[in-house]
Formats: structure tokens, sequence, C-alpha cells
């Protein structure tokens, strides 16, 4: 069993007292105190959070769009310089590898961004892929550390160590910037449901960029946050997780996010024909849906259990936990079609054994009020 990789963060984690947890072979900080605490803080005020163990896979040159027009499936070379899109990579067979982030950085500048169990993978792919296009393909795993800062006081905070356009920045968009003297590519991203920022700077200069915004958010209520409340975060507000909502058993169509497959761009793309089928197939028959559950008692399901109506199992769990906002458990879970209507009834979770009530929402369970 090799060592687990550590962030340039790792001893200032330790400092503040982590709790530390192998994550995609990564050592990471799971909460410093409550998670509980740490939940709420971003939901009222602000987190802080170390996410260098996100891939990061640059592609440059004068074919580098086509050549993620081909890899991915979007269409990434319609992007604007310093914008941003949520994507996918699909196997040959139509199977999701990875859901991404990609940053149009420069006219022939791309940076992707991979979940940190699949980085190898999506760099292998995008590597082979890109292999008959005029465009170079670069592992900048190690060239960068990434710092958000999510929650409603993260724009003040942000605000009080940069001198970067932050209210020109919108949604899914990116800007080189100067944070607290560092260098910094400053995006409007995040996986939590609020308004927040993730800055990717050099190793080197993470450590001062946490102390600077750790202090310019001292009366602002910033928090340092871990892995866990990232988790309930990103489950209240809906957000699929690679290795739960989204596997390479299942096409962006089953997963509900068909939307995100671009059939119209130019050229052809890996997964095409079996996702063109994917489409007419989830037209036809509609797939299992992926919704909402929210407890009626205090038992919490977790990934795998299955989603019961009538004695017959109806589906399953994918992500389960305490929600601290709605103070209920909840969980996603694929349903089909005919239990997957808002307020279905007879629905419920066999927890070891024992029929569960939950009631059936749609998703996110939570929306921040913009």
């Amino acid at each position: 069993m090799s060592e687990s990789r550590r962030t340039a963060l790792d001893a200032l984690h330790r400092a503040l007292g982590a709790t530390m947890t192998d994550f995609a072979g990564w050592d990471m900080p799971l909460r410093y105190a409550s998670e509980r605490d740490e939940h709420t803080a971003v939901r009222t005020r602000a987190g802080l959070f170390d996410l260098s163990h996100m891939g990061e896979i640059t592609v440059t040159g004068p074919g580098a769009g086509e050549a993620l027009d081909h890899a991915l499936v979007g269409h990434i070379s319609a992007l604007a310089v310093g914008r941003a899109r949520y994507t996918m990579i699909c196997a040959p067979d139509g199977g999701i590898l990875d859901d991404l982030i990609v940053y149009r950085l420069g006219d022939e500048e791309y940076m992707v961004v991979a979940n940190a169990s699949n980085a190898q993978v999506v760099l292998d792919a995008v590597t082979e892929r890109a292999a008959g296009f005029d465009a170079a393909v670069r592992d900048d795993r190690d060239a960068y550390a990434l710092i958000a800062v999510q929650g409603p006081n993260s724009p003040a905070i942000l605000k009080s160590v940069t001198d970067a356009d932050l209210d020109g920045l919108k949604y899914y968009a990116g800007l080189p910037g100067t944070v607290a003297g560092v260098p910094a590519l400053i995006a409007r991203t995040g996986y939590t449901g609020e308004d927040g920022f993730e800055l990717f700077v050099a190793p080197a200069d993470a450590e001062k960029l946490w102390q600077a915004l750790t202090e310019a958010g001292a009366d602002a209520g910033l928090v340092p946050c871990g892995l866990s409340c990232r988790d309930t975060l990103r489950l209240e507000a809906g957000m699929p997780l690679y290795g739960h909502e989204l596997t390479t058993a299942l096409t962006p169509f089953d997963a509900g996010l068909g939307r995100v497959v671009k059939f119209d761009k130019p050229g052809d793309f890996v997964g095409r024909e079996a996702l063109t089928a994917a489409a007419a197939k989830a037209e036809a028959t509609p797939p299992r849906k992926l919704v909402g559950l929210v407890a009626e008692g205090r038992r919490v399901p977790r990934a795998g259990y299955p989603v019961v109506a009538g004695g017959e199992v109806v589906g399953e769990v994918t992500s389960g936990a305490p929600s601290p906002t709605l103070g209920k458990p909840i969980a996603m879970a694929y349903v089909d079609a005919a239990h997957a209507a808002p307020g279905a009834l007879g629905v419920g979770v066999d927890i070891r054994g024992t029929h569960e009530p939950y009631e059936v929402v749609a998703l996110p369970f939570y929306k921040r009020q913009r």
C-alpha cells in the first residue's frame, strides 16, 4: 500500500487539529471540529476548503478546442475565453468516466479539472483521444494547489484581499488575478450550493493564501472546513458525486444529465453512437429518475440501500446523510419513473430489513436565495 499524497497545506491542517482521512490516495481533512458547525458556517457565513486533491489537466495548441470536443461530450471549443463549463468524459459505450469542469484560459489553452479518484483515468483518456490533433496535453496536478472560499460572506472576504473585478465575475467564469499578493486563477465555482470562489495557485503560495483568507474572514465568521461537510453541502444542493450518482454503468441520460451531451457540435466524439442510442432509449422508456428522499424518522439511509414501494424494490439510494439545514436525514436515489413524482405515496427505504417511510421530493433539497 503506497503512502497517501499530502497537499501543500498538510502541516497547516494538522496544526489546526484536523481529523485526517485517506481520500482517493490523498491525506485530506475530514473535519476540524464539528462538521455540523462547518456546514452551517458555509450556509450562513463562509467556509475555507483545501481542494488540492483535484486533478488539473492543461490542453494547449491550435487544435486544443477540437481535441476536447472529440474527447468530451460537450462543445468545448464554443466556450468563450474566461468561461467555464460543466461537462463529462464518457467511455465508447457511453458510460460516464468522470464529470468535469473545463476552463478556457486563452484562445489555445484549456484547463480540465477532474475528480481526484479519476484524475489518472481522465488524463490517460484525454491524452489518447487528443493524439490526432494539433494539441498538447499536460499533467498539471502538481502545478496547482486549490483553495475554495464558499458561502454568502465569501465575496466580501475575497474582495478585501484582491483588486480583481469580482462583481463582474459571473458564475462559471474565471479570471487571472492577484489574491493577497499571490498570483491566482480566480473561478466563481463551487460544490456547496452557495456563492463562492475556487482559487488555483502555485503550491508554494498555498499556505500564505490560506492564512491571508483566514485573517480576512475572521470577523465574517469564516471557518476551515473538511470533506465531511463538503459532502452534506453538495447533497443538500442536489449535486452528483462521482462513484455515487455517476458511474461507468450509467450514461449521462440515465443520470438525468443528457443536456451536457452536445450532438450538434462539429466532428465526431468518443461515445457518440452509444449516446445517440441512450438518448433514444431514454425518450422511449424513461430510465430511473434521480430524486430526493426526506426521512419521516431519524434513521439515515446509506448508498446501496434499496428503495421500496408496495413490497417491491423500486430504486436504490446513491447518497444519504443527516441534513443540518433540514434537520432530518436525506438521500438521493435512482427510483423507477412510476414512483419518482414528488409526493409519491408508500415509498420507503429498506434500512437493514426495516421499511422506513420517506417522502419523495424534487431536487435540490436546498436552494440559496440569489
